[in-house]
């Protein structure tokens, strides 16, 4: 039956979030070696279930095997090993990925090993025939078929997650597909989806306010389109909005709404403290944290249960420590 996951503090499993074999320590790359990253090897790996995968090796080309690069026109890239361009290897290479991609919608999360030509997210280099790379730059082929196929999956690099930006939202984006693909299962009706919304207007209003009274009419019961069509739509909608870090004036914004709740419960003294200290995350003097760690101990004690089960509050797990660093 669908139901309200637990905040990610109180969760009692780990999530499935597929990876670059390497970045684990796993020799597969062409060297013989790995691309260890401890932050998803030993901070990650406590919430994550890690399924690993090397299209390389999937598709046997070896290890060690000689480096492999990216030829031709950059819209539709063809592999090749560097030393021998006359081997297409782009037919055998996407055969052993896609049969690895028609299981993968039981994960929330994916994480993929930089500058690879196999699995880049970004900017990897494709060559022309004179040797040299054309300016405008690809993805890896495997990360290119693996974005087609699940375009709302939260997709990052390993190098990508050294900022901090970038790896809150990432960290953000895992835990909110998690929290939507359980609670809204198979069996799911309309009560659910609204349910959902309402633990997660702060989450979204943080990221684009239009959007946030956009799904609130889609909710309202005036858009006739059948259930199942209506949670597909939400689901879209909300995935790509959460797709970009939100903005710090936003946040300022979520946050003086949320004090709100505390307009009759507390002195105009402590409100003006707590703006006091918005005003300081504004002008980037303090970190997130500060703030919505402020609020939420006088919502806790004065807030409803609607107020205090937003999302926003705890997004990811509160060890990794996420909030201080944005």
């Amino acid at each position: 039956m669908p139901h309200s996951q637990p905040s990610p503090d109180q969760l009692t499993h780990k999530i499935p979030v597929g990876i670059s074999a390497c970045l684990l320590g796993e020799n597969v790359r062409y060297n013989g070696g790995h691309s260890h990253s401890d932050y998803c090897d030993k901070i990650l790996s406590h919430y994550f279930d890690y399924q690993k995968f090397c299209p390389e090796v999937a598709a046997g080309f070896g290890t060690p095997r000689p480096t492999l690069r990216l030829e031709g026109n950059p819209d539709n890239p063809r592999m090749v090993f560097s030393k021998n361009s006359e081997e297409d290897v782009s037919d055998v290479f996407m055969a052993a990925s896609n049969k690895y991609l028609e299981n993968l919608s039981h994960l929330d999360g994916y994480i993929l090993m930089k500058k690879s030509p196999s699995c880049g997210m970004e900017r990897i280099k494709v060559y022309q025939e004179n040797g040299h790379p054309h300016m405008q730059r690809s993805a890896g082929l495997f990360t290119k078929a693996l974005q087609q196929r699940y375009p709302l999956l939260p997709v990052e690099e390993d190098g990508r997650l050294n900022d901090p930006a970038l790896r809150e939202n990432f960290l953000l984006r895992v835990f909110t597909h998690h929290d939507f693909r359980h609670s809204l299962g198979e069996d799911a009706k309309m009560k659910d989806l609204i349910a959902f919304h309402s633990r997660y207007k702060y989450m979204v209003m943080a990221h684009s306010q239009p959007i946030y009274r956009k799904l609130g009419r889609m909710l309202s019961g005036n858009d006739k389109r059948p259930f199942n069509e209506l949670k597909t739509a939400y689901f879209d909608i909300l995935m790509t909005t959460l797709s970009k870090p939100a903005a710090r004036k936003n946040h300022c914004n979520v946050l003086m709404h949320l004090v709100g709740y505390l307009k009759h419960a507390v002195d105009v003294s402590v409100r003006k403290d707590i703006l006091d200290v918005v005003e300081q995350y504004r002008r980037g003097e303090v970190n997130l944290a500060t703030p919505v760690t402020l609020l939420h101990h006088y919502l806790k004690h004065y807030g409803s249960e609607y107020i205090n089960s937003q999302s926003y509050f705890i997004p990811y797990p509160s060890p990794l420590g996420i909030r201080n660093t944005v």
